[in-house]
């Protein structure tokens, strides 16, 4: 098992914590982490911006725990708190709702977030917090499971928060889809000869290898594969070097057309950002949006979205090679737009493609509900290298 420290953030389970102000969310954060992470105060709205933090806990494994602003705040300020506070339902892997006992009363608020949660289709248990200020809090919380249709559970204000029954119930919680999810295990066996080809260009840090090479190498050890890496410049060499051809080929979208000019008819090919578009979303979506860009004009309006929020450098794949090839294939007056990080726009209208990166730093669950919103658009929507597989014309030769 990966430890905290070696576990990517997109790769943790995400628990979002939702209620009123002064519901005793920083608190049960606090609790978790066994130290103050959020500010607890009794003045309603000390929350501003969601607090993100990383631990580990016990059967869960690495986690961040996600503690977000009052959904009861008023004011411009207080409006500004709360749509933070929305943006965060997209990138729940599950989440708790709290409900103080010595505050529940009209239960509509909860209700609403409730029925967001469940929209997005996160497991969603309610927490009754400081039980102890309830005169029956076992009637009290039947009486809330009753009225918002999701379960319940006590927890004291006094002692630990993290009992074992909330341990329990969140692992119970865990999506089928979470953790165990092979980034390759759909492609290799134990025992099969994996060829990856890694460019390392101005793009890769000195010294270090990309976030997708990382992850891809160590879930093919994790697979008993045989694993060899090259560069693109020495790929002939690394082919040659093997006894036989490797059963597959992973590599960097950019150098697609080489390494499918060399590559042996009996090795199969694929690519980093493809895997990551797999592991991360809808592969099926991704592929059939890549369709669309065969109906491009000079008149339509594409736009390529960044998980990272690095500043682009020379021939950066999003911001400068991407828009050349489409440019160049369709002309220069094709109208791109570009967002990074968590900026996206909310109505995707008017735009003809999409273009995502493959969503390393994302979890699964937000980057399909980018999917989900471009599709609600009707909005075709693609990633890098689906994109690239698709303009070198050999979309239907990866596999994935």
């Amino acid at each position: 098992m990966a430890t905290l420290n070696e576990t990517p953030a997109s790769e943790r389970l995400n628990i979002a914590i939702f209620g009123r102000r002064n519901s005793g969310k920083s608190s049960l954060i606090n609790s978790f982490a066994g130290h103050e992470v959020a500010l607890v105060s009794e003045t309603p709205g000390t929350t501003t911006d969601p607090v993100y933090k990383s631990m580990e806990i016990k059967g869960l494994g690495p986690c961040v725990l996600i503690d977000t602003a009052g959904f009861d705040d008023e004011g411009t300020l207080g409006a500004l708190r709360v749509d933070k506070t929305a943006a965060v339902v997209a990138r729940a892997d599950v989440a708790l709702v709290l409900v103080a006992a010595d505050g529940a009363g009209d239960l509509s608020l909860e209700a609403e977030w409730i029925a967001r949660l469940k929209e997005k289709g996160t497991p969603t248990l309610g927490i009754l917090s400081k039980s102890d200020l309830a005169k029956e809090p076992d009637a009290q919380t039947k009486a809330l499971e009753q009225k918002l249709g999701v379960p319940f559970m006590p927890l004291t204000t006094t002692g630990p928060f993290v009992t074992e029954p909330l341990r329990a119930a969140l692992l119970r919680m865990l999506p089928e889809d979470f953790a165990g999810i092979s980034l390759t295990g759909r492609l290799v066996k134990p025992g099969d000869t994996v060829l990856l080809v890694m460019p390392q260009d101005i793009q890769a840090p000195k010294g270090r290898l990309i976030l997708p090479q990382v992850q891809t190498t160590r879930d093919l050890l994790d697979n008993g594969c045989v694993v060899v890496s090259v560069t693109a410049d020495k790929l002939a060499a690394g082919l040659s070097a093997l006894a036989a051809p490797p059963d597959l080929i992973i590599t960097d979208s950019q150098v697609f057309p080489l390494v499918y000019e060399k590559k042996p008819a009996a090795s199969r090919l694929t690519s980093f950002s493809v895997l990551m578009a797999a592991h991360k979303g809808d592969i099926a979506a991704l592929a059939q949006g890549a369709q669309a860009v065969d109906a491009l004009t000079e008149n339509s309006r594409v736009l390529i979205a960044e998980a990272c929020t690095h500043a682009p450098l020379e021939e950066d794949i999003g911001r400068e090679k991407i828009p050349r090839m489409l440019r160049k294939r369709f002309g220069q007056g094709l109208s791109i737009d570009f967002v990074s990080g968590r900026d996206f726009p909310a109505d995707l209208t008017g735009y003809d493609l999409v273009v995502h990166c493959g969503g390393c730093m994302f979890n699964r669950k937000y980057l399909l509900s980018r999917i989900e919103a471009a599709e609600a658009t009707g909005v075709p929507m693609t990633n890098y290298g689906v994109l690239l597989a698709k303009l070198s014309g050999i979309l239907d030769k990866v596999v994935y």
